[in-house]
């Protein structure tokens, strides 16, 4: 246990906590302001192909990171479309990456909600004389709750992700190194009492970020 507190004092773990929030965070923050638009549509409006584009949102949602880690690495390298942007092995491959896996979860379950709103509160909207988009952000309100579950859901997928941040970060000590895959790190090297601090240290993290959430969400409950 001494050994274990002796560990929480390490100057680099800061650091490494810092950059696996701005890492998670900007991810986060990227995959809500696109998935929540598009999953809200996806749930409002009825068109051709409608299925497969669910489909194809729902199997997202499954998709294993590390395969979205080597897409992204494929997109990035020297030999790759994106590979002029020299992204590779940076913290903005990484966001880029979680980003990418917390879509879906965003997308998808932003839909489901929307979908399972009541429709006579749309046509009651619509009795009033509310135009399409006034509808749409109503529905979206009385989806809020649900809406606040996806984007818990996709902070839970990526916080704890390490195959695809591995693969376009590297895990370089003190650039793109980041509680999960520093905690592969130190196991590997034996440093057992290192890996379990990182292992606490993201559990808390994990645990005080989903806490704020859902006191969000409570509130949204309550209006």
């Amino acid at each position: 246990m001494s050994q274990l507190l002796t560990e929480f004092r390490r100057p680099e773990l800061l650091q490494i906590v810092a950059l696996t929030l701005r890492v998670t965070g900007a991810a986060l923050l990227l995959a809500t302001v696109a998935g929540v638009p598009i999953g809200a549509l996806l749930g409002l409006v009825r068109f051709r192909g409608q299925r497969l584009v669910t489909l194809v949102l729902y199997t997202g949602m499954g998709l294993p990171p590390v395969v979205v880690g080597l897409f992204v690495y494929l997109s990035l390298s020297s030999s790759g479309p994106l590979g002029v942007l020299g992204w590779l092995f940076t913290p903005t491959a990484m966001i880029v990456a979680q980003a990418i896996i917390a879509f879906p979860l965003v997308a998808g379950l932003t839909m489901s909600a929307v979908a399972g709103v009541d429709r006579a509160v749309r046509q009651q909207v619509f009795a009033l004389g509310a135009s399409r988009w006034q509808s749409a952000w109503t529905v979206l309100l009385e989806a809020r709750v649900g809406v606040t579950a996806a984007i818990v859901a996709a902070f839970g997928g990526i916080i704890s992700e390490v195959g695809a941040v591995m693969l376009v970060g590297g895990n370089i000590e003190g650039q793109t190194r980041v509680l999960t895959t520093a905690i592969v790190l130190y196991t590997r090297q034996g440093e057992f009492a290192l890996a379990m601090a990182l292992g606490v240290v993201l559990i808390a993290v994990a645990f005080g970020a989903n806490v704020l959430l859902l006191r969000l969400q409570g509130r949204l409950r309550d209006q």
